[in-house]
């Protein structure tokens, strides 16, 4: 059974009882998932550009969008409009795929991985984890790698607060320290 198909017939009944929640259509899910990469000292050299860009097509699936500076910062040697990242967003099956991927496969590669951190909610009920390094991911061949980049994943979700975030999280197999 798919993680999807898993959320629907088990989690959504689970957290709507956990939470009182009248209509089942209340109930928190998962909107949309953003996984960008900051270019940062990558930005004068093409290769370092090209490798993000190739590492997000990989992991993803889907082409990458390149994000551009909005206003001219002289001390870090950014003009308005220079390229500073690149960025998916998934949403529908995709993003469910990635999101089976990344708790059953990615986090298991990590190294030293001693739980994702419970305080990287927002107000929103938004989760943010980064990884230092690409190579976590599956799609990512050890052997072939020539600059090693790190990338940010935001799960952005329906839940009303931190609380209700973190439960959909929990049921759905992330693996949180505990606090």
């Amino acid at each position: 059974m798919s993680l999807q198909e898993t959320y629907k017939k088990k989690i959504a009944p689970e957290l709507q009882k956990e939470f009182d929640i009248k209509n089942i259509n209340a109930v928190p899910a998962i909107k949309q998932i953003t996984v960008n990469v900051g270019l940062g000292i990558g930005l004068k050299e093409a290769k370092y550009l090209e490798t993000a860009e190739n590492t997000l097509r990989r992991i993803t699936g889907q082409q990458p969008v390149k994000t551009k500076a909005r206003k001219s910062i002289a001390n870090f040697k950014i003009r308005q409009g220079n390229v500073v990242g690149m960025k998916v967003t998934l949403r529908g099956p995709r993003m469910w795929d990635f999101l089976d991927k990344l708790i059953n496969v990615t986090f298991a590669r990590i190294r030293d991985f001693r739980g994702l951190s419970p305080k990287s909610f927002d107000a929103q009920g938004n989760y943010s984890v980064g990884f230092s390094e690409h190579i976590a991911f599956p799609e990512i061949r050890s052997d072939e790698i020539e600059v090693i980049h790190g990338l940010q994943v935001n799960i952005e979700t329906t839940a009303k607060n931190s609380e209700q975030a973190k439960s959909l999280l929990t049921h759905l197999g992330f693996p949180f320290k505990k606090a």
